[in-house]
């Protein structure tokens, strides 16, 4: 090991496929995490649609399209299929006409080439094809690939306009009840997230009034200034060398005087995204750092921004491989066991490393939750992605990656993680039910319910039914995104501002004031703080910009009759 020093059962919901949505929220999820490969120019562009619905097939411009979908005025060549629709579907029909999504060519053209791109193109191409009945997806790629590149943006009608055959088809029914299905999931979630408010204002009748005025504000800084330490360790074993920062506590400003009592500090340990790296919770590192913890901050190679860099430079060809699922957890392993190594040797190092917190984000998320007693479950993988049994869900399109590896996928659990936070976590499929309910440790699952990567309702709200430990908690940030609680960093591609969200400094909070008396519980055996993890102190620090509210208890036949009902969700959306 090198070592350096720097300063400082389940509810029904859709499952389908929809270009809609990959327009709407996949494009731009995802390939934000893409880059360039070698593609074809087409030759010629797009000048009509044939439409067809039902036994009703005809011709349209695409110049009346755009014409529609500006004024809501419907030429005479479209108005035999609006005449079929209701103001609901019109309505759908020119948001998924004019949708755009701002997003770099050189990012899609390279995302479009992976795995998870071409099977999102396969799903497209069967709505979407050749003047000849052909499924459009190389055709496709490249319209696509244009029309990012163009003054328009990436939109239906751009894509259209560079589809590189004289005309092109579009099965209209199907792409409408598409739509419905996507509208049924917002909807869904929406009524979700009501219930989870309702959840929490039943469980603050329940705990009563906590005297919440005797508790440390816990969005501010602790007591402590904190120190960095950057060490390189290798793993030899598995090729794998992982940099790795250590926040400790000190009120001077250096080791010796963090470790001058000799008391052994609690460690708590983030795993970044996939395309983050050791910086992207650096804000949260330090907080947790200012109340006393160690925080261990490894980075994952194969699957952080130099990963995704290297996708955009054609370095690569795949956003990272299936065996990062298992070589993730044990990254977080390899360094505990390295650090007890130096804990051992060094006098002024007080590590308690049999008193581990870990928190994770996306496939940190899942890194988190195996590391807690998670297991795997390929017969729900094995289910899920099934190719005819198409999602919403873009996660999925990245948990199915792990079929393709023959690695184990088992032996993950570590003993010294005493609990657990998971932000955003994916592993619906590649955990199921019985994976979320074998974690026997305390258990917080953060939920963003604008997540169009990690769909709040099927990756966390659904899943946090299937929790079994008496202590587990569901914290819902209302209107977030996946990438709210994530910082600045240092070498991350940027992102469209709606994809990130209007206030991520508020959801950054939110992490801070909810984590800290998470660990100062569950690690420092302070039940003082506990009030701290109830509904009221989660509805104190709530903002009307970014609401947030905590739960403990929901289970599936609650979330079921809440997704299932006529009320309006909107609410709590």
């Amino acid at each position: 090991m090198n070592t350096s020093t720097q300063s400082m059962q389940r509810p029904e919901h859709p499952k389908r496929r929809s270009p809609a949505w990959m327009l709407r929220f996949g494009i731009q999820g995802l390939i934000g995490l893409g880059g360039l490969l070698a593609w074809t120019v087409p030759t010629h562009a797009a000048e009509s649609i044939i439409l067809s619905y039902g036994s009703l097939q005809r011709s349209i411009s695409v110049e009346s399209l755009e014409h529609y979908a500006e004024t809501r005025d419907a030429p005479a060549d479209l108005k035999p299929y609006l005449q079929r629709f209701d103001e609901q579907q019109k309505e759908q029909l020119r948001n998924l006409l004019q949708t755009q999504a701002d997003l770099d060519h050189v990012a899609i053209a390279q995302f479009l080439y992976t795995r998870q791109g071409e099977i999102l193109l396969q799903q497209l191409g069967d709505v979407i094809q050749t003047e000849s009945y052909q499924p459009g997806f190389l055709a496709l790629r490249g319209a696509m690939i244009l029309a990012a590149d163009s003054d328009e943006g990436l939109s239906l009608l751009s894509i259209v306009k560079k589809f590189p055959t004289d005309q092109l088809r579009i099965d209209l029914r199907e792409t409408l009840d598409l739509m419905d299905d996507l509208d049924q999931l917002i909807t869904q979630t929406a009524k979700a997230s009501k219930a989870i408010q309702q959840q929490a204002e039943a469980e603050r009748a329940t705990e009563g009034t906590p005297d919440l005025s005797a508790l440390p504000d816990w969005r501010s800084s602790g007591p402590f200034s904190s120190v960095v330490e950057t060490f390189v360790m290798t793993d030899e074993a598995r090729d794998r060398t992982l940099p790795v920062d250590l926040y400790l506590p000190t009120p001077a400003g250096n080791r010796a005087a963090a470790s001058a009592d000799n008391q052994r500090l609690p460690v708590i340990v983030i795993s970044h995204g996939l395309g983050s790296d050791r910086t992207s919770y650096a804000y949260l590192a330090r907080h947790l750092a200012s109340y006393g913890f160690a925080v261990l901050v490894p980075e994952h190679p194969g699957s952080n921004s130099e990963q995704i860099q290297a996708l955009i430079e054609g370095r690569v060809n795949q956003m990272t491989d299936p065996q990062e699922f298992v070589d993730r957890p044990l990254d977080i392993k390899f360094v505990l066991n390295q650090m007890e190594q130096m804990e051992a040797s060094d006098p002024q190092l007080h590590l308690d490393l049999n008193n581990v917190g870990v928190i994770g984000q996306s496939l940190g998320g899942y890194t988190a939750l195996v590391l807690a007693g998670a297991t795997v479950d390929f017969r729900q993988l094995m289910a899920d992605c099934i190719p005819t049994s198409p999602s919403f869900n873009l996660s999925l399109l990245l948990q199915c990656r792990v079929l393709d590896t023959a690695y184990p996928v088992s032996g993950l659990q570590d003993d010294r993680i005493k609990a657990a936070i998971a932000i955003n976590p994916i592993g619906s499929s590649i955990l199921g039910q019985p994976g979320f309910a074998s974690i026997q440790r305390p258990v917080m699952i953060v939920t963003s319910t604008a997540d169009t990567i990690a769909p709040a309702l099927i990756e966390q709200i659904e899943p946090f039914t299937w929790l079994r430990t008496p202590d587990r908690y569901l914290l819902a940030l209302q209107g977030a995104t996946h990438f709210s609680t994530i910082g600045a960093v240092e070498n991350e591609i940027p992102l469209p501002e709606a994809l990130v969200g209007s206030d991520p400094a508020i959801a950054q909070r939110y992490m801070k004031a909810m984590s800290t008396p998470f660990f100062k519980t569950y690690l420092s055996d302070f039940a003082k703080y506990s009030p701290s993890l109830q509904a009221a102190y989660a509805d104190q620090i709530s903002q009307p910009a970014l609401p947030v509210h905590l739960i403990k208890s929901l289970d599936g036949e609650q979330l079921s009759r809440a997704i299932s009902s006529d009320a309006d969700g909107a609410a709590g959306g």
